[in-house]
């Protein structure tokens, strides 16, 4: 199932055995595998010929702190998938990530090395896991420089990047941005302004292959939605989202109109994520657009109580052939590669006869 908010898995909540150490880290080095010592993760690393800095890293991180390093960072733990995704592309293994089998399950554009130690959870990591992994650098998710956890982190002494992970007023700019950040903070900004370009390429082959196949530019709306109590909730991919903007670039308008309203809930879109909420029938309001949606193909899920819905049937794009299940494989809030399968999802499925 495509999940965009990253403090859960479920959508409900909305918006994820450890070495005991002490704040400096008191695990061997040489026990936990390095950057250097473990094989990429990434397919593309292995004909990777990009360079790695060496000196002194200075750098203003997501919420405006200044992050120094003395060298680029090579020991990497992440608290979050996004950048953990955005690590391995950098062809630089994490020693440490949060949620590591919950990424295994929903992030497929890189895969996690194995003997990666687990952190945590992401929104609650275990502090004693993290450190014992013996970092030079954190990487997390934030979106204010008070944040309560990055404050605790500060004061262990291994220095903390923190990023923003999504905003609505433009994803795939932020999403660059963060994995740019990464790049600089390991000194691999050859490798990252390479896979960036590779990105744009990618993207600009894919509006070539929909224009050569004639495919008119339609009204759409991409949703993914869960079961609470013995309703269905849908939430809809409104304005400011990563999978809307994503179409939008590729000649789609979107069918969402409510605008961003940081009171999510109460109306509008969600001011980071660009996501709403309403119920099945709250889909008649896009009228006859083509509709994308999310189905983990589990028994249980959404999708079966939409389908048995007479409303949802009476969709003009269900009636016509025009709602379409998206590939569950694809991380909705990932870095350049997660993003290249989503473009590749959309292309996809607009081109097949």
């Amino acid at each position: 199932m495509i999940i965009v908010n990253r403090l859960a898995v479920t959508a409900a909540t909305l918006t994820a055995v450890a070495v005991t150490a002490t704040a400096c880290g008191t695990t061997d080095v040489e026990d936990v595998p390095t950057a250097a010592s473990a094989a990429p993760a990434s397919q593309n690393c292995a004909e990777d010929t990009t360079t790695t800095s060496t000196g002194p890293v200075s750098m203003t991180d997501g919420v405006g702190r200044k992050v120094e390093l003395a060298k680029p960072a090579s020991r990497v733990a992440v608290l979050e998938w996004q950048q953990t995704e955005d690590l391995i592309t950098l062809c630089v293994n994490p020693v440490a990530v949060a949620s590591p089998d919950g990424y295994k399950q929903y992030v497929t554009a890189e895969k996690l090395p194995e003997g990666v130690a687990s952190a945590g959870e992401r929104g609650e990591p275990d502090l004693d896991a993290l450190y014992a992994s013996n970092p030079d650098l954190i990487v997390m998710e934030v979106y204010k420089a008070d944040d309560e956890l990055l404050a605790k982190l500060e004061k262990r002494g291994v220095p903390v990047l923190a990023t923003v992970g999504a905003d609505a007023k433009g994803q795939i700019d932020n999403m660059k941005k963060v994995f740019s950040m990464i790049g600089t903070a390991t000194g691999r900004t050859e490798r990252a302004d390479a896979v960036l370009k590779d990105f744009d390429a990618h993207f600009a082959a894919a509006k070539e292959k929909l224009a050569a196949a004639n495919v008119p530019a339609t009204k759409f709306l991409f949703f993914d939605g869960w079961i609470e109590g013995s309703n269905v909730v849908i939430r809809p991919y409104g304005k400011g989202a990563l999978f809307t903007e994503i179409g939008e670039q590729l000649g789609m308008t979107s069918a969402w109109t409510d605008e961003i309203n940081s009171a999510y809930g109460s109306g509008g879109v969600d001011p980071s994520y660009g996501l709403a909420q309403t119920d099945i029938e709250g889909l008649t309001a896009v009228g006859d657009a083509t509709l994308f949606y999310a189905n983990d193909g589990t028994p249980e899920n959404y999708v079966t109580e939409l389908n048995k819905s007479a409303i949802w049937k009476a969709l003009p794009a269900v009636k016509e052939g025009r709602a379409h299940t998206f590939p569950n494989s694809v991380w909705g809030a990932g870095g350049p590669k997660s993003n290249e399968q989503a473009i590749d999802a959309y292309v996809n499925i607009l081109t097949t006869k």
